[in-house]
C-alpha cells in the first residue's frame, strides 16, 4: 500500500494549490490513501467545516489536525460527526471529536493516530503514555502516527518508542520539510517533519513583513497568509499490507 502523508495546509491558498496538484500527483505516484494535516487550512489560522471540504473534494481521504484545530468553533460539530478527521488523541477527553479512527478499505485496514507534543506546546497529556492506550485497542496491520510537535527531539523519540508497533511516524506542525525520512530499525517509516502545503516565499506560510514585525517588536500581530508561488510537501511511504512493516518513506516536494 503506498500512503501519502501531506504537510500543514496553509490557509486557502493551501488549499487550492493542493487541489490543482494532488490528483494528478496520486495518479502519477499510484497513491492508494491520502492523509493531509488540515489545522492551519482555513483563512486567518484553525480550520472550518468549509477547509475541511475544499481538502476532502482536493482528493485527501483523511484529515489530521494539531493545537490549533479548536481556533474555530464551528468545526466543533464536523470533528463529531465526520469520522475521516480527527484531533490530537492526548487532548483533553471531553474535547470534541476523537484522537484516532480506524478505516477499513475492504482489503485491509488502516488505522490512523494523531498525537500532540508537549515540549514548547499547549499543555496536553503524555503522547507516549496515549499512544501506548490507544495501540492496547486497536487490531489491524497498518497503522499510521501523525506527530504534531515543535521539538525534533520529542518527535525521534516517540518514533523510536514506537518502531515496530507501527507502520509510520510522521511529524508536523514546523511547517519546515526535514531531510531525514528513514525506516527505522524495527520497520517504522519516519521523517521528523513533513512540511506545509501553501506560499512558498513566506515565514511558515505567512507574510514575511508580519513575521518580521511580531519577531522585532513583541506585539500582536495578525497572521495572515502570504501570496505567490506555492508548494506541496510531504512524503510517501510504502507498507506491506500483511505485515504492516514500512519499506519506503520518500520525502516530496511539489511546486
Amino acid at each position: 500500500m503506498v500512503i501519502f502523508a501531506v504537510g500543514d495546509i496553509v490557509s486557502d491558498s493551501g488549499c487550492e494549490f493542493l487541489q490543482k496538484k494532488l490528483p494528478a500527483f496520486k495518479r502519477l505516484k499510484g497513491i492508494d490513501f491520502t492523509i493531509v494535516n488540515g489545522e492551519n487550512s482555513a483563512v486567518g489560522n484553525g480550520i472550518t467545516p468549509c477547509s475541511a471540504q475544499m481538502i476532502f473534494d482536493a482528493g485527501a481521504d483523511f484529515i489530521t489536525t494539531g493545537n490549533h484545530v479548536f481556533k474555530r468553533r464551528e468545526i466543533y460539530t464536523f470533528l463529531d460527526e465526520n469520522p475521516r478527521i480527527i484531533r490530537p488523541a492526548n487532548f483533553h477527553p471531553q474535547s470534541p471529536g476523537r484522537g484516532y479512527e480506524i478505516i477499513d478499505l475492504g482489503y485491509t485496514r488502516i488505522c490512523i493516530i494523531n498525537l500532540s507534543g508537549r515540549v514548547y506546546m499547549d499543555m496536553c497529556g503524555n503522547p507516549f503514555e496515549t499512544a501506548d492506550e490507544i495501540l492496547s485497542k486497536v487490531d489491524c496491520k497498518i497503522k499510521i502516527v501523525d506527530f504534531h510537535a515543535e521539538a525534533t527531539a520529542e518527535k525521534g523519540a516517540l518514533a523510536r518508542y514506537l518502531d515496530g508497533r507501527v507502520s509510520a511516524v510522521f511529524g508536523t506542525h514546523t511547517h519546515i520539510q526535514t531531510n531525514d525520512a528513514a525506516i527505522l530499525p524495527c520497520g517504522t517509516g519516519f521523517i521528523t517533519d513533513i512540511g506545509m502545503t501553501g506560499p512558498a516565499d513566506s515565514v511558515l506560510g505567512v507574510k514575511p513583513e508580519l513575521s518580521i514585525h511580531y519577531m522585532k517588536t513583541g506585539m500582536p500581530t495578525r497572521f495572515d497568509a502570504a501570496g505567490g508561488r506555492c508548494k506541496m510537501c510531504g512524503c510517501i511511504f510504502e507498507i506491506d499490507n500483511k505485515t504492516g512493516v514500512c519499506t519506503c518513506a520518500e520525502p516530496v516536494t511539489v511546486e
